[in-house]
């Protein structure tokens, strides 16, 4: 596959399954989300890579995370038996997440300082970081899909990934082999979003 074939083809692949990338790919892989474009050179970004037994404590710190909303909302729902019911199926499923895929990268921002590099161009280097890496999994014959959701703005699972007050979870990449073929997605024309000047 040629460089150009690996960005008109890539798509997002949520069917994973061990093995996770090995050592030698995983280095390929964190070392092109090292790779992108960043203004001053600051690398604002920090990578948490988890597998093995990291799932379970990721596991553990989202059913935390959800606990500690439905404390806060306790005295909003009057319908004990449905919330009760609601809350099983939530924490269940929650509780799953992290093992959607054998290797979870959670890619957090690294705010620096610095007068001619805003944080929001901060937040898209990490961004960019999160896309290399994903391309980078692609390239290497792995499955791999980026995910946000909840989680990605819940500072206590913040806090629990030692991700720095004031800095922001960019994503969670969830990387594996595939364990099916995902349709492939047609072409999406430019037309409507490029203007010539």
């Amino acid at each position: 596959m040629t460089a150009i074939e690996l960005l008109l083809q890539r798509q997002s692949c949520p069917y994973l399954t061990s093995p996770a990338p090995s050592v030698p790919d995983l280095d390929n892989i964190l070392s092109a989300g090292m790779r992108v474009p960043d203004h001053g050179c600051l690398q604002p970004w920090h990578f948490t890579v988890i597998q093995d037994k990291g799932l379970a404590r990721l596991s553990d710190l989202f059913v935390e995370a959800v606990n500690l909303e439905i404390d806060s909302d306790t005295s909003k729902n009057s319908d004990t038996a449905k919330a009760a019911s609601d809350l099983d199926k939530k924490l269940t499923k929650t509780k799953k997440m992290p093992f959607r895929a054998p290797m979870v990268i959670v890619i957090s921002t690294k705010y620096q300082k610095h007068e001619k590099v805003p944080k929001t161009e901060q937040l898209i280097a990490a961004g960019c970081a999160t896309h290399a890496m994903q391309m980078a999994a692609f390239a290497l014959g792995y499955g791999a899909v980026w995910r946000t959701g909840a989680f990605a703005y819940n500072t206590h699972v913040a806090a629990g990934l030692n991700i720095g007050s004031g800095n922001d979870v960019v994503g969670y990449l969830y990387v594996g082999t595939a364990s099916k073929t995902a349709t492939v997605k047609p072409e999406k024309p430019y037309k409507d979003n490029v203007s010539y000047w």
